[in-house]
């Protein structure tokens, strides 16, 4: 008899998203992302600048602002991947998270601003920032429930393409294009309906459902952000991993706000000192897939300890050493930038050692890691202010390169999956624990 027996044939090949680390149904929230943190990321490069010379306002002034949107955004980021994820689902945070980022940015526009009033700008800059993590960090809390986990490093990998994509590397592009003709100000016009098309994008057509539903709809609130702190000391390479993940985008933050003012003293250009940032992004994505593959094939916690730790700390003196240095050379500030992006993309194994760490409590794992994150908003810029006046920008680099080789040495205290750990479980939903209400 011709043909191939049905019981022989060969597997349909896996789509070319699966094949590249990309869960399939997760597409289209991989998209609603880049655009979003496009709208997010517009402001990068001028924020600090706008706020120290358009608004009047000092350095350590427009840090203290910032400051505070890290605040607000460490909390959105600690709750909403965690608590809200696990009650209310992903895709609700997510809604939340843009709903919330729009008010705001909306009475920033038409209200704090024109005002030119400190106090108003605080405000309603610091409550939008609980809305860019409930938007990023739900998704990525769906990501993790989805991805298998053989490929949770290059899931979380393309997740951090596309959020560095937009933030800031798109969002500088498109403000390069539109300050000259319009400014900065109306150009924060154009930030808010990036944002409205981000949005669009996942509520009408990421359909996966697990994100429709809360992860763990059945543990009561109060236990639930127990269970999250608890974790710390029950797990305590979870609160190690907390440390990490804090330290690991602290100095990208604090530069972000600082940088611009040091490489302006050297003569540098508004748009020298964006396309710098864009530089470094890019830098910092082509190193996220590669140490994504890294993490899953070899190991992760070398991975984050020795590019993470050790070269984001050669990278943070090289950004203030090479300019210092040469003055105002481009190319030698963009091969420092390139070695700190490269850097910063050294901790993408991170999320899923840490679900390693604690199989079936996937939620309050990530609750931990975003708030990691959410942190690093506030204490990089925090660093900063209370170390520039006093310091200058090299001592500031030194502070966040000590960090950074100290994270070297407490990323390889945390076990990843390949170093014998067990596979995490199958999704981050949890068993109620006993006295937990179950989902009918």
């Amino acid at each position: 008899m011709t043909g191939t027996d049905s019981t022989t044939a060969t597997p349909p090949a896996p789509h070319p998203l699966d094949r590249i680390g990309i869960p399939r149904p997760l597409f289209w929230g991989y998209a609603g992302l880049l655009l979003f943190m496009i709208g997010d990321g517009v402001e990068t490069s001028y924020l600090s600048k706008y706020f120290a010379g358009d608004l009047g306002f000092s350095e350590t002034g427009a840090g203290a602002i910032i400051t505070v949107y890290g605040v607000t955004a460490a909390i959105a980021s600690f709750l909403g991947a965690g608590l809200f994820a696990d009650r209310w689902g992903p895709r609700r945070v997510m809604a939340a998270g843009a709903a919330v980022w729009a008010v705001f940015h909306l009475l920033l526009l038409t209200v704090a601003i024109p005002a030119e009033s400190y106090g108003l700008v605080m405000v309603t800059y610091g409550i939008r920032g609980f809305g860019y993590p409930m938007f990023a960090y739900g998704f990525l809390s769906w990501i993790m429930a989805v991805a298998p986990k053989d490929h949770q490093s290059k899931a979380v990998g393309w997740f951090w393409f596309a959020y560095s994509a937009g933030y800031p590397i798109l969002g500088s592009f498109l403000l390069s294009a539109t300050m000259p003709v319009i400014g900065f100000y109306a150009t924060l016009w154009i930030s808010l309906a990036m944002i409205a098309a981000g949005s669009l994008v996942v509520l009408l057509l990421l359909r996966e459902r697990t994100g429709f539903t809360g992860l763990a709809p059945g543990r009561d609130a109060r236990t639930e952000l127990a269970g999250t702190f608890r974790i710390l000391f029950e797990k305590p390479k979870i609160g190690i991993s907390l440390i990490i993940r804090l330290i690991n985008t602290t100095p990208s933050f604090g530069m972000w706000v600082f940088m611009p003012f040091f490489v302006r003293d050297l003569g540098f250009r508004d748009g020298e000192w964006n396309a710098l940032l864009v530089i470094m992004m890019v830098s910092n994505l082509a190193a996220l897939l590669v140490f994504g593959v890294l993490g899953d094939n070899w190991s992760g916690r070398k991975t984050c300890a020795l590019f993470g730790g050790v070269l984001g700390a050669l990278g943070c003196l090289l950004c203030y050493y090479l300019p210092a240095a040469a003055g105002h050379n481009f190319a030698v500030a963009a091969a420092a930038v390139v070695v700190y992006g490269a850097g910063l993309a050294g901790y993408v194994p991170l999320p899923a050692m840490m679900v390693a760490q604690a199989p079936g409590r996937g939620g309050q794992v990530m609750g931990v890691y975003t708030l990691g994150a959410g942190l690093s908003v506030a204490v990089g810029p925090l660093i900063g202010t209370l170390s520039y006046d006093s310091f200058g920008f090299g001592g500031l680099m030194w502070i966040y390169a000590v960090l950074l080789l100290v994270n070297a040495v407490l990323c390889l205290r945390v076990t990843s999956p390949g170093d014998g750990l067990p596979k995490a479980a199958p999704a981050p939903v949890r068993e109620p624990e006993p006295g937990a209400v179950k989902p009918a």
